[in-house]
C-alpha cells in the first residue's frame, strides 16, 4: 500500500473564488479542510480548521457565488472551526479531484492544507490510478506529487512516530480537556489518570507533542 503527497497549484487568475479565500487571504495563515460531506450532488458541507481572523474570513467566503452559509465556532481563538454549505459548483477544484480520486480507488486522508495558494493532501492507494485523477483537474491547475513513499509513514501520519505511552498521554489529555481553551485538566490530572508522577505525564506530553509539531511543520513544506 502507498501514500502520494499531492500538491495543486492554481493558475492564480482561473483559481475558483472560494479557493482564494482558503488559500491566499490576508487573514488567513492556514485552513485545513478536516471533513466534509459529499452526498447531495449539488450541495457540499465541509468543515474547516481555519488559522487566523475568522471574521473576515466568513465574510469573504459569503461574498463569494455559491457558498450558502458558514457557521464558526468561536471568533477568539487562534483556530475556529467554520462549517460551511456551498454549492458543488463553488468548489470545482476540491470536488473534482475527490470525484476523480474516489473513482481511481484512491483515499485522501484528511486534513487537505490549503496555504500560500496551494491545496495539499495525502492520498493512500495504488498510485497506477492516480493519472487518471491528475488528468481531471480542472483546467489551469497544476497538480504534482512531491512524494511517494509506503504506507504508514511518519509525515502521513505523524502519530505513528508516538510510542504507545505518548500516544496514551496525549489521548488522555485530549478527554481531560488539558488542550482546551481554557484549560479543562492539568498535568497533574492526566498523571492521576495515567497512574504515574506528573513529571513523568508532563515528559511524555512534551516529547509528544515535538514529534507532533515537526509532523506539522514538514506538513506546511518548511
Amino acid at each position: 500500500m502507498k501514500h502520494l503527497r499531492v500538491t495543486s497549484r492554481p493558475e492564480p487568475e482561473r483559481a475558483p473564488a472560494f479557493f482564494r479565500v482558503l488559500a491566499d487571504s490576508e487573514h488567513v495563515t492556514a485552513a485545513r479542510a478536516v471533513d466534509w460531506n459529499m452526498a447531495a450532488p449539488e450541495r457540499t458541507t465541509l468543515l474547516y480548521a481555519v488559522d487566523g481572523d475568522p471574521l473576515p474570513f466568513r465574510e469573504a467566503a459569503l461574498d463569494t457565488d455559491g457558498i450558502e452559509s458558514v457557521e464558526l465556532s468561536a471568533v477568539d481563538a487562534p483556530t475556529s472551526y467554520a462549517l460551511v454549505r456551498a454549492e458543488t459548483a463553488a468548489i470545482p477544484l476540491f470536488s473534482a479531484i475527490a470525484e476523480a480520486m474516489a473513482r481511481s480507488g484512491l483515499v485522501v486522508r484528511k486534513p487537505v492544507v490549503y496555504r500560500d495558494g496551494t491545496a495539499r493532501a495525502h492520498v493512500v492507494g495504488d498510485p497506477a490510478p492516480l493519472q487518471a485523477a491528475l488528468d481531471a483537474a480542472p483546467p489551469g491547475v497544476d497538480v504534482r506529487v512531491d512524494e511517494i513513499g509506503t504506507y504508514p509513514c511518519p509525515r502521513a501520519d505523524p502519530g505513528t512516530e508516538l510510542s504507545e505511552r505518548q500516544r496514551e498521554a496525549v489521548e488522555t489529555a485530549l478527554e481531560l480537556g488539558y488542550y482546551d481553551r481554557p484549560r479543562g485538566a492539568t498535568h497533574e490530572d492526566v498523571a492521576d489518570a495515567l497512574g504515574c508522577a506528573p513529571a513523568t505525564a508532563s515528559d511524555h506530553l512534551q516529547k509528544a507533542e515535538a514529534k507532533l509539531v515537526r509532523a506539522g511543520t514538514n506538513e506546511f513544506g518548511h
